[in-house]
């Protein structure tokens, strides 16, 4: 039997957005919000550019005021808590980079035991402990005595991440944590992350551009789709990832962004008009790769059936080979970038017909009306 997940942050008819200044209306982002994060779990929150995925964790963290309902720290008004309490139990790292000058990297994660220092930040031992703790549980010990302005973007955010562990929190809200970050470094960071909330306990929130990396790694995402053109607010739908790539929600919340989520094969693709079926022949990782570059040039890939190019991937002498089959002519190829050139070449001269049929039919058009 499973035991109840602990909820410690709750949003209870929740309304985000912008509260009315003067003659200017309040601006609703998303309304009857009802969600619960859980200790020990690690959620992303994802959507499309600025839909208000930062106010919303703003909202969430009591940094900024809700146009109505409430957000519940461990059944507890937010707001109701002082800061000093809430600085406790709740930390925020944000994207912004911050001038720290010389300040060095163990003086920086230190900076987190401000709720428990005395008005002139005086350490104590266990504030000391408690800031070496959090050094170690990010691997930053070799760090500790190099200046933040020498650091690499992600040694910079894991001694972020340090300083908001270094407050003993038991919620951690992340904006954007990984921007800026190459691949590796953002893997690092989620992997990070990840562990802090399953073998901690943390409960940690963030937020993310990095689609595909957040489905693999979250234990629930929030999707934050854009309102309706009325100006009526959107739906923010939670769930596991892969329940929410099986109903279809990554499609809706991410319509018209240029990409179409692909439910097979668990990632996005660029949308473009295909220009006709590719019929792949072969198997495993080479052919995964293939049919990859084929959809980059516009075509839609099948395994079987008929389709305006066929490539099929052989074995010969020990090496792999490509055979090509396109109107009539045939060619073989030793990698897939000969295969893309070769496509693309014969391609051209379709493109340029296209065109001028296009233009054509655009003409016959306009002498009709």
């Amino acid at each position: 039997m499973n035991e109840p997940r602990q909820t410690v942050l709750q949003a209870c008819g929740l309304s985000i957005g912008y509260p009315r200044h003067g003659k200017t209306p309040s601006r609703v982002i998303s309304s009857g919000i009802e969600i619960e994060l859980h200790r020990g779990e690690m959620v992303c929150l994802l959507g499309p550019n600025g839909v208000g995925k930062s106010t919303f964790l703003r909202t969430m963290a009591a940094m900024q005021r809700s146009l109505a309902g409430k957000v519940l720290f461990d059944g507890a008004d937010i707001h109701a808590i002082s800061p000093k309490d809430l600085a406790k139990r709740l930390s925020v790292v944000l994207t912004e980079r911050v001038n720290v000058g010389l300040l060095s990297v163990y003086a920086m994660v230190s900076l987190g035991r401000y709720p428990y220092t005395d008005w002139v930040g005086r350490l104590t031992d266990r504030d000391h402990e408690a800031v070496r703790r959090a050094i170690a549980a990010v691997g930053a010990e070799d760090l500790v005595h190099r200046p933040i302005s020498e650091l690499s973007d992600g040694e910079r955010q894991k001694v972020m991440v340090a300083r908001a562990l270094a407050q003993e929190p038991s919620v951690m809200i992340l904006d954007e944590i990984t921007a800026f970050l190459d691949l590796p470094r953002r893997v690092e960071i989620m992997r990070l992350l990840r562990r802090l909330a399953h073998e901690s306990g943390y409960a940690i929130l963030l937020s993310s551009h990095d689609l595909e990396l957040a489905i693999r790694c979250a234990d629930r995402i929030w999707l934050m789709p854009k309102g309706a053109d009325d100006g009526t607010a959107a739906r923010i739908l939670s769930g596991a990832p892969e329940d929410l790539v099986l109903d279809g929600a990554f499609e809706s919340v991410f319509a018209g962004e240029g990409i179409v989520f692909d439910r097979d094969a668990g990632h996005f693709k660029l949308h473009e008009s295909a220009i006709g079926a590719a019929v792949l022949s072969g198997e495993g990782t080479i052919a995964s790769w293939t049919a990859r570059a084929l959809e980059r040039l516009g075509y839609r890939v099948q395994r079987d059936g008929q389709g305006v190019l066929q490539v099929d991937i052989l074995e010969a002498g020990g090496r792999t080979v490509w055979v090509a089959r396109r109107d009539g002519r045939m060619s073989r190829h030793h990698s897939i970038g000969e295969l893309v050139s070769s496509i693309r070449s014969d391609s051209r001269p379709l493109a340029s017909v296209r065109k001028q049929l296009s233009t054509i039919q655009l003409s016959a058009t306009a002498e009709q009306c």
